[in-house]
């Protein structure tokens, strides 16, 4: 196993990690990585504290220890776990945590073609409160994106990336069934209402970066990153009036 280590940009912690994954039985299970391929971009001081942290959809032990750079034993013995399942909505203490480095998981596949780009429509949400949403509207999986980008609301971080089981599993999304795009496309939804506000700029800084190692890794060309309203035969302004487009591909662009 070799891991490579660098640096990209200031004022922003990502870790992506690249693993080979084996074939899923039913039902669907959790996959961790086994081959680690880690960027992290260090997004302030490293200054440890006790935190408390909500239990996202498809967040494991395995995951908490990366994102926070504390051992699993640790996890479990300041929250008196019995065993190492945890609850989406769960609350846990996570003692002496690094600040937060989110966990992207790449995952070897020919099935993803495009990037679909949305906003939630709402002034406040994280993955969790999604999930919620999604499963009132009876989506059986939950929380129909692949990764969500928040906004700091809902006790996330501003810019914070969350994986969603779908992405997990590598499951078909339910955020755009125009074009088929729930089977090829993978979806990435920005919290917030893009029609009233601005795309906050830690919330583009993660969407660049994400979409951009999602396109070289997945090899999907700058005209099939779109957003949800500009799929043929999908009626929406999603995401949003005011997401800056011209922008958004510069960015994309200059790699």
């Amino acid at each position: 196993m070799y891991i490579y280590r660098k640096i990209l940009i200031p004022l922003l912690s990502v870790f992506f990690i690249l693993f080979v994954t084996s074939c899923a039985t039913a039902p669907p299970k959790v996959i961790e990585p086994t081959i680690e391929n880690i960027y992290l971009l260090p997004q302030a001081p490293l200054i440890r504290q006790n935190i408390y942290h909500e239990v996202a959809p498809g967040e494991t032990l395995w995951r908490l220890s990366k994102m926070y750079d504390i051992s699993i034993e640790e996890i479990m013995r300041a929250n008196n776990l019995p065993s190492s399942t945890l609850e989406k909505g769960q609350s846990l203490i996570i003692p002496n945590a690094a600040p937060l480095r989110p966990i992207i998981s790449l995952y070897p596949s020919n099935k993803w073609r495009y990037i679909i780009i949305h906003h939630s429509a709402t002034d406040i949400g994280s993955s969790y409160s999604i999930d919620g949403l999604h499963k009132e509207r009876g989506f059986e999986r939950g929380v129909g994106y692949h990764f969500i980008i928040d906004n700091g609301t809902r006790g996330k971080g501003d810019g914070q990336i969350e994986a969603t089981p779908r992405w997990i599993k590598q499951q078909d999304g339910a955020h755009c069934k125009a074009g088929g795009m729930n089977h090829k496309g993978i979806g990435i939804c920005l919290v917030g209402d893009i029609s009233k506000e601005d795309v906050s700029e830690r919330q583009m800084d993660s969407l660049v970066h994400l979409t951009r190692e999602l396109k070289r890794y997945y090899k999907i060309p700058l005209s099939n990153i779109i957003g949800h309203g500009q799929v043929y035969g999908a009626s929406t302004e999603c995401p949003g009036t005011r997401f800056p487009w011209y922008e958004f591909k510069r960015k994309l662009s200059a790699e």
